[in-house]
């Protein structure tokens, strides 16, 4: 028998943790941290199976919201093999080194908060620690290349297609033998679109008899790519025009690297007015590194840029700043600027003090690259909030904001379908990573496009395939 529970990524765009059960064997897809309203505490709680029976993780890419309870399911007692691409494995690392340093520093916060008011006993440890890091990279680690199958058990194995989300990124396929007949189990992990910046664009998938596919945009379709880099451009040179500063909240993985793609190209075409430009986050300038580590997941155009030993994000404008001091700093640069910086969703990191100094300026602008879960402070200005509470304070916003989402690295309800539809003998799909809202309008969409018939996943509910 098989069947397939999701403890996270169920009517929700984080989290993703879905664990499949071949026989008597156990496999888990993700391990990822909740974000957003309520994720802190969910991160906390209980996984819902025995971490100690899993015999397999399998991670589709190094995202927080898919690898960042991994430490957590080590804690308590996972002792099997951990099989991702070796770009995942590496960038993995940064990921929740980084991490760990943040749950440490709210931890320090919400202490002193809840020591104030006598509520000690409501104090919870961080998630994991940086000694916690350690340990899962000490366990028993495979690393693939994409369409190189891997053994898991006589009947069972696991290969990996280019998902085309980040670098590294997997969706995942396991096969195995069912009552003599061959029969495959897809997970898409995150799916990239059609049209990417910097990196090669998804493989397309050949057959599947069950497909668990993400829909976090399967509610809409994307600006093109092109319109995307002119209205990004756009923004930039008209914000700097009027002396203005722009602040990109910007993930570490792949937005970022986009990013300076494009300043990259702006500057040397001299579209780019002058200005100072600040890289702003530890996290993203250990990123760029791994990016020029893996040329060959990069676009023809970088690719031949690397191989003649060019970096194509860097130039001549380009400060990067690594301490807390240095970042600080950036707040009494008077002339015009673009400021690069985390996290993402504005969630924490160092955007929020530049949010914070920023955001109030009329001339100033933040330019949103990515989606902004509900719950974040991302979130509350592009929805158009007039005031937003910064580390406690309430902060007017004045400054332009634009959401450019042509950038995302998640395909839209065209490319989700376009996917789909190229699997063979496809039986069940089933839909993940994605709010229920978005999720009814992308199953009514694959109905009219494709005739299938899909099944929204609920947190915690066994499928029988």
């Amino acid at each position: 028998m098989v069947k397939v529970t999701s403890y996270g990524a169920a009517q929700t765009v984080t989290g993703s943790c879905h664990l499949l059960k071949i026989g008597s064997i156990k496999i888990l897809i993700d391990c990822g941290m909740f974000q957003g309203d309520g994720g802190s505490k969910k991160n906390y709680e209980p996984f819902g199976f025995e971490p100690s029976d899993v015999h397999y993780l399998i991670l589709t890419h190094a995202h927080l919201d898919h690898i960042g309870r991994v430490p957590k399911l080590i804690k308590e007692g996972f002792k099997g093999k951990i099989i991702a691409t070796e770009a995942t494995f590496d960038i993995a690392k940064i990921m929740l080194l980084d991490g760990a340093g943040i749950l440490q520093e709210e931890y320090k916060t919400i202490s002193k908060k809840a020591r104030r008011r006598g509520e000690e006993d409501s104090i919870l440890e961080p998630l994991y620690t940086k000694e916690d890091v350690k340990k899962v990279f000490a366990k028993k680690w495979k690393t693939l290349q994409y369409y190189e199958e891997h053994k898991l058990k006589q009947h069972i194995t696991v290969s990996f297609g280019n998902a085309g989300h980040i670098m590294g990124s997997a969706f995942v396929m396991i096969d195995y033998q069912e009552q003599n007949e061959h029969k495959r189990i897809v997970f898409s992990g995150d799916l990239g679109p059609k049209q990417r910046l910097i990196i090669d664009e998804h493989d397309k998938l050949d057959r599947a008899d069950a497909l668990f596919i993400e829909s976090t945009y399967g509610d809409r379709l994307h600006k093109s790519l092109e319109q995307s880099i002119e209205e990004f451009k756009e923004a930039v040179i008209s914000t700097l025009k009027d002396k203005g500063t722009i602040l990109i909240p910007s993930f570490a993985l792949e937005r970022t690297q986009e990013i300076l793609w494009l300043l990259h190209e702006m500057h040397g075409s001299g579209e780019l007015p002058k200005c100072r430009i600040f890289l702003d986050s530890p996290l993203a300038i250990k990123a760029t590194k791994l990016y020029n580590k893996y040329p060959v997941h990069l676009s023809d155009k970088l690719e031949y840029l690397s191989g003649r030993g060019k970096d194509p994000f860097s130039f001549a404008w380009l400060e990067t700043t690594t301490t807390r001091n240095q970042s600080m700093a950036i707040n009494r640069v008077k002339e015009r600027s673009i400021i690069i910086a985390g996290s993402g969703m504005c969630n924490g990191g160092r955007i929020m003090h530049h949010l914070k100094h920023k955001l109030w300026n009329a001339r100033n602008a933040v330019i949103f690259v990515g989606f902004q879960v509900e719950g974040t402070l991302g979130r509350s200005i592009v929805d158009g909030q007039k005031s937003v509470k910064i580390y406690g304070e309430d902060i007017i916003v004045k400054a332009k904001a634009y959401t450019i989402n042509g950038f995302s690295a998640h395909a839209d309800q065209k490319d989700l379908i376009d996917w789909i539809g190229t699997a063979n003998n496809l039986k069940k799909l089933y839909l993940i990573h994605g709010e229920r809202d978005k999720m009814e309008i992308f199953a009514t969409a694959i109905k009219n496009r494709l005739g299938h018939e899909s099944h929204i996943v609920e947190h915690g509910n066994s499928i029988t395939l």
